[in-house]
């Protein structure tokens, strides 16, 4: 599986990336959701350096232009809640894209084991289709490989982009060994080392879902 660290290299992904951990900016959640939304849209428009293109003669009102554009069925989905405004990003870019959604929710044994559920999934057919996979936090890799699954129930997609803006070093490696090689790219904005004792990325951002629209009642 391939991994590509965008965050790696200086850009102004970094500062969106920066204002998302930041405890007083986080506060203000239009903020907050935008920047998620700008994350994805950065990836997005990274992501379709990779993708196959088409020559077309266009046709402009004073000649023709030879213009090479990206010729992918391409399906975006993302896990519901906070992968919402993520999604909305890649989807501003990739803006003929089908698009998928999956509840996966974590449902605790105890105060600190759980078992990753999925409630719900509306998806297009994904056979011999791009799939991208949107989350914005991958944090022991579990929620990304059962919406993975889950969608496997609608076709077989021909290649695979899962896109986080976070990772711990752990996802990173969980995710390689359970997504199909050869045709899995990951996708990451910064890679943490830690996880909590309830498996939230260290030092991370807090709760993504929380911050983007407010705290749930357990």
């Amino acid at each position: 599986m391939k991994v590509i660290h965008l965050g790696e290299s200086n850009s102004i992904l970094n500062r969106f990336v920066a204002e998302l951990r930041d405890v007083d900016i986080q506060k203000d959640r239009l903020r907050f959701r935008r920047n998620v939304e700008r994350i994805g849209e950065i990836m997005a428009y990274e992501m379709s350096k990779t993708f196959s293109y088409t020559a077309r003669n266009i046709k402009s009102p004073l000649g023709t232009a030879r213009m090479y554009t990206p010729d992918e069925q391409i399906v975006i989905s993302t896990i519901l809640r906070a992968g919402l405004p993520y999604h909305q990003g890649f989807l501003s870019y990739l803006d003929d894209a089908e698009n998928a959604f999956v509840s996966a929710y974590r449902k605790y044994k105890d105060r600190l084991n759980f078992d990753i559920h999925i409630e719900y999934i509306a998806s297009p057919s994904l056979t011999n289709k791009l799939l991208v996979i949107t989350d914005p936090m991958l944090a022991t890799g579990s929620s990304m490989e059962m919406a993975y699954k889950a969608l496997q129930t609608k076709g077989e997609p021909v290649r695979i982009h899962l896109a986080s803006i976070i990772a711990s070093r752990q996802a990173v490696e969980y995710i390689r060994e359970v997504m199909p090689e050869g045709r899995t790219t990951l996708w990451l904005a910064a890679v943490d080392d830690d996880l909590d004792d309830h498996s939230y990325i260290v030092p991370g951002l807090g709760d993504a879902g929380d911050l983007a629209y407010g705290e749930k009642e357990d």
